[in-house]
């Protein structure tokens, strides 16, 4: 199962989905489940009002009501098919579920980790052989879609077309690189969101006293809570989970597992609740878990916000972003070469040091690796964070090369032209040629550019750090250099 993102309001027993694994073809709403499932399977919705979170995509007449319902919003025409994009714990399967309890439905389960082509076609045409003899529709859940080949993916493409199946395909995985383009044009594409820190602190709250989660059999401090709503990073599941390890430790602590089953939603009161403290929350999960995929959106998500806090001048965003890397297990080579990168494009000759630093900082990383690297990683974010910015040199590369790629710039002033070689002095080269060490304060004036880009400036420095004493000069230099 890969994400759950809500708790339910009914209270009328435990979650008749439970025991699905994957490839489990049976109808939605099957047998009750066992009440020591796990905390966060229980506590799945059974229907889009439970639902905590996602409001963007639950308003009435929206394409996941109209699918709950069993209609499609989008027409007969229409793809009734769904991608459901967003990070673990936001509700993937929780919606496929709600879904596959609509009228005449029919749930069947599959994990791309596991299943292949032969699996998806036996899917199909019983679900084929469903619609046409008992007018069922078979909601197939496609976990981890993005694992999927490109012949696998193929394979959905005339379930989802022909509508034999409606497609629920779950991914944590930017679809518009992992997805085929005509099941991503077939299908609905719906990007979810991490529950908000008020989202979560509702669902723990109710976790405690639902009789299919804790049955009022503990409480949450205030320390506590907010320790497991820091600890969920928007994550559900995570959540639910810390909150049942907690609970564990609470009732290991009151000695009073044999007394309170903390798993049995049912039964007779029991003694007084057991408050579940922070000290029980830091000894159940004292760490938060980093959300970052370095071969996914995170991996490109968490570095641009890097470079452009650094950029930003917000030293403490960058230093965050940076721990955020390397406490995922990023390559702190690629930390080091993006800092360089920073140091030459946004420091520049502003503050020209940041750069050697940068390039000190890469080097040492090479030499010493982890996690003593980390240390010399944050002093150069430091430095160039808090040093004074500048683009200036790499703008001007930009235009000379946009001068460049017009065409401009022909040929080259024949006193510059190398005149070593046999001959050249009989074609011109080097004729009238200025050494600048023999001119006052080595500056000779001379024509360096081509003809047609005399007196175009590139490098335009700003006021910022060394550049303001650069600025002065250049315009010095430039009107000796043209002769103005």
């Amino acid at each position: 199962m890969d994400d759950l993102f809500g708790a339910g309001q009914d209270n009328a027993g435990a979650n008749d989905d439970d025991a699905e694994e994957s490839g489990d073809s049976r109808p939605a709403g099957g047998g009750p489940s066992s009440p020591r499932g796990p905390l966060a399977v229980r506590m799945r919705p059974r229907t889009l009002d439970d639902v905590v979170g996602q409001q963007h995509l639950l308003g009435q007449g929206s394409p996941l009501r109209q699918l709950a319902a069993g209609t499609d919003a989008t027409g007969p025409a229409g793809p009734s098919s769904l991608i459901l994009w967003g990070p673990p714990g936001t509700g993937k399967t929780t919606l496929a579920h709600v879904i596959a309890k609509g009228p005449g439905r029919k749930f069947v389960e599959l994990s791309a980790i596991t299943a292949g082509v032969k699996d998806v076609r036996r899917v199909m045409e019983e679900a084929l052989t469903a619609r046409d003899l008992f007018k069922t529709t078979t909601v197939l859940f496609l976990d981890e879609i993005h694992r999927f080949n490109k012949a696998q993916q193929d394979a959905l493409l005339p379930g989802v077309e022909n509508r034999w199946v409606v497609l629920v395909a779950a991914t944590t995985e930017n679809p518009s690189f992992s997805v085929v383009s005509p099941l991503l044009s077939r299908s609905l594409l719906l990007t979810l969101k991490p529950l908000t820190d008020a989202d979560v602190e509702g669902l723990l709250l109710r976790a405690t006293t639902d009789v299919r989660g804790l049955g009022g059999k503990v409480e949450l401090s205030s320390e506590a809570l907010a320790h497991l709503v820091r600890l969920s990073g928007g994550d559900a599941r995570r959540a639910l989970t810390a909150l049942e390890a907690a609970a564990g430790v609470a009732f290991g602590d009151a000695d009073d597992i044999d007394a309170v089953d903390i798993d049995t939603a049912a039964g007779p009161p029991g003694p007084a609740p057991v408050t579940i403290e922070l000290k029980h929350t830091e000894r159940a999960l004292d760490v938060a878990s980093v959300r970052y995929d370095r071969a996914g959106d995170q991996h490109y998500d968490v570095a641009s916000a890097f470079i452009k806090s650094i950029r930003g001048s917000d030293v403490d965003a960058a230093l965050h972003y940076l721990a955020r890397m390397l406490e995922a297990g990023e390559d702190p080579r690629f930390v080091a070469r993006r800092i360089v990168i920073s140091a030459a494009e946004d420091v520049g000759m502003a503050d020209p040091t940041a750069l050697q630093t940068a390039v000190a900082a890469a080097q040492a990383v090479q030499l010493i690796g982890m996690p003593e690297g980390r240390i010399v990683l944050a002093e150069a974010v430091v430095h160039l964070a808090t040093a004074p910015k500048s683009n200036a040199a790499y703008m001007g590369l930009n235009q000379a090369v946009a001068d460049v790629r017009a065409g401009l710039g022909n040929g080259i002033p024949a006193h510059l032209r190398d005149a070593h070689y046999p001959g050249s002095k009989q074609l011109g080269h080097g004729k009238g040629y200025k050494y600048a060490h023999d001119a006052p304060h080595s500056v000779a004036t001379q024509q360096y550019p081509p003809d047609d880009l005399v007196g175009r400036n590139y490098y335009e420095p700003t006021a910022n750090g060394a550049e303001r004493d650069i600025s002065t000069r250049l315009e010095r230099l430039r009107k000796i250099i043209r002769g103005q």
